[in-house]
This record gives C-alpha cells, sequence and structure tokens, in this order.
C-alpha cells in the first residue's frame, strides 16, 4: 500500500510486495489457500488509494466530469475502502482456513 501511495502505479506495487515476500513463501511452508491469501493481499494493497500520480485518478476525473477535489472524495476513498475490505476479508479467510 504504501508503494502504491508514493509511486502511483498498481503494476510496480504489486511487483515491488511480491518480490519482498517472496523469499518467505519460498522458504515457508504455506498451503493453497494460504498461498492465495498472500496474492489477495497484495492486490488489495495495491488497489488502495489511487491520487494524482495515477493515471486511473486523471482517467476517472475526466470521464464522469468531477473536479480534483470530487474525484479525491469519491475515486480515492473508495479505493481506500476497497483496500482495506480486501485485507479485512483476507484477514477473515486466512484465519477460518489458513
Amino acid at each position: 500500500l504504501l508503494v502504491r501511495i508514493i509511486q502511483g502505479s498498481t503494476t510496480v506495487a504489486m511487483i515491488t510486495a511480491a518480490g519482498l515476500v517472496s523469499p518467505v513463501i519460498t522458504n515457508g511452508q504455506f498451503d493453497n489457500v494460504q498461498l492465495a491469501c498472500i496474492v489477495i493481499a497484495i492486490a488489495s494493497g495495491a488497489l488502495g488509494f489511487s491520487h494524482v500520480n495515477d493515471s486511473g485518478f486523471w482517467m476517472v476525473k475526466q470521464f464522469i466530469g468531477l473536479t480534483e477535489k470530487q474525484t479525491f472524495k469519491t475515486w480515492t476513498a473508495m479505493t481506500g475502502i476497497i483496500a482495506f475490505s480486501g485485507l479485512l476479508f483476507v484477514s477473515i479467510i486466512y484465519y477460518l482456513f489458513g
């Protein structure tokens, strides 16, 4: 999530996060559910808090016809909710089935 906020690119955030956790995954004993939860957690973090350094922010602003302030209040807030909802969901799944 931090890489996404600082850098802006969802793709770079996911690849960076995957690279950071790969040594832990290769040395650990994870079943398929746990690995799926790790992937979902990475994807959820990469989606969060789209703002001015993200091209998606500007696409949403232009297509919907919002001002920057309106886009922050709607799009950025919504992507933050999606990120935290994904984290909550994956935590529950990991706890119940992992």
